[in-house]
């Protein structure tokens, strides 16, 4: 079970993309990253390190075909962060009501 904790860390949304990315795959390239968030490879390369650095994703460098490459999978501590701050975030939305029209 899933307990609901709102995470500052990966609560922006550059961030939360990033790891909602990984959270539907088990590695993740690079290049796939980079283009779909639309960040340059410096950009990427901090968002990932800092989500490293907290243990939540884990990269890997690796030569392919002569060419360095470097994939991210998220690490279980990762992904339960991610599905405690989507609990969260549903408990924050579920407890507003919604306006009432007409009155």
């Amino acid at each position: 079970m899933t307990t609901a904790r709102f995470d500052e860390l990966i609560h922006p949304s550059t961030r939360l993309t990033l790891v909602a990315t990984l959270a539907a795959a088990d590695w993740a390239e690079f290049a796939f990253l980079k283009d779909r968030l639309g960040l340059s490879d410096s950009a990427l390369s901090k968002q990932l390190a800092t989500l490293e650095e907290a243990g939540y994703v884990l990269t890997e460098r690796r030569l392919d075909a002569g060419r360095r490459k470097v994939r991210a999978q998220l690490t279980s501590a990762g992904r339960d962060a991610f599905n405690g701050h989507i609990a969260a975030l549903q408990e924050i939305v579920a407890g507003v009501a919604p306006p009432v029209v007409g009155e």
